[in-house]
């Protein structure tokens, strides 16, 4: 699976990221869905092919699979002045790095972290809630995010013929965020699988705005 990294210099907060996708959208005349994903007033509800990022406090654009291709329109319109909020900014290129991943399910474990990742909604965090034990809240998540790997090779049309092993090793303590103007639970983790992941990848909720981003030991 291809998967290209745009990385800008300039710097913005983690609150200005929805702005930032904003302000990308904007510069075309009639972006492709998998800028927005929205469609005639009706959401996309597939995977997102495009991700906004903050990476080491700057901008950045991360293009799955198809998005790869569909980011050349916004190259080609070679407009980088565009308004964040109230800031005017002109977009800098510091990097585009393309890769290539073979996303399946290996004998051996892969081991990773993910920030700001987003696993609970309204029903299952009362649930995680009542969990008394760490034990039974790391089998919970370990299970959201066995389908958030799922959700995403499904989403990019990968079959992954063998179970997935999803096991967490490590989290801090969970912090709120606010999502689309809903305060919601975010946890830094790490954790170990058996499917080899691109690295900046995001799982879970949230992930076009720059949630659950992914990154393998070797990068850390």
């Amino acid at each position: 699976m291809k998967t290209l990294l745009i990385q800008f210099r300039n710097t913005i907060s983690q609150k200005e990221i929805p702005q930032f996708r904003g302000a990308i959208i904007h510069t075309m005349n009639d972006a492709d869905i998998l800028f927005h994903n929205h469609e005639d007033e009706k959401f996309r509800y597939a995977y997102p092919l495009i991700q906004y990022k903050q990476i080491n406090k700057c901008a950045a654009i991360l293009c799955v699979d198809e998005g790869t291709e569909a980011i050349g329109e916004f190259f080609s319109n070679c407009n980088f002045d565009v308004s964040i909020g109230s800031k005017a900014m002109n977009l800098q290129i510091k990097s585009v790095k393309a890769y290539q991943t073979l996303v399946q399910i290996w004998n051996e474990r892969f081991h990773y972290s993910i920030s700001k990742w987003l696993p609970l909604n309204q029903e299952n965090y009362q649930q995680y809630r009542q969990l008394e034990s760490l034990t039974d809240k790391y089998a919970m998540l370990e299970k959201i995010l066995v389908g958030n790997i799922l959700s995403f090779t499904k989403g990019v049309n990968i079959h992954l013929d063998s179970q997935v092993i999803c096991k967490i090793t490590d989290i801090d303590k969970p912090y709120s965020i606010n999502y689309k103007g809903i305060k919601m639970i975010a946890f830094n983790a790490s954790f170990i699988s058996n499917v080899s992941l691109p690295d900046y990848l995001g799982l879970g909720k949230g992930v076009s705005l720059g949630n659950g981003i992914v990154l393998s030991d070797n990068i850390k």
